[in-house]
């Protein structure tokens, strides 16, 4: 199994309620991929309950099935099309872990 993890900055000449309209249509878009893309086994966007000590607006947490799945995720159309409509569009800083875990 393999965790890819994103952290957003939403760009900063954004106001709150544009801030608060994107976050809620990228969740909309990326949760919307489960089911879609072969080797996503779930994937979920954080953006309520972010405390005042976070340096980062969103966070993407999906579990794909293997290594190579999250290369086909990365360039499956639906997830492209999410990601250069709903994401790019509105960030401005992308940090990201992928890591592979419960092999022994």
């Amino acid at each position: 199994m393999v965790k890819h993890i994103i952290l957003w900055k939403l760009r900063s000449d954004m106001s709150a309620e544009e801030k608060q309209t994107a976050a809620q249509a990228i969740k909309q878009g990326l949760e919307g991929l489960q089911g879609k893309i072969p080797g996503l086994v779930d994937i979920r966007v954080q953006i309520a309950g972010r405390l005042e000590s976070s340096n980062a607006d969103l966070m993407l947490d999906a579990t794909l099935a293997s290594p190579e799945s999250l290369k086909g995720y990365a360039v499956h159309p639906d997830h492209v099309h999410v990601a250069q409509t709903l994401v790019r569009p509105f960030t401005e800083l992308r940090t990201c872990l992928d890591y592979e875990y419960g092999t022994i």
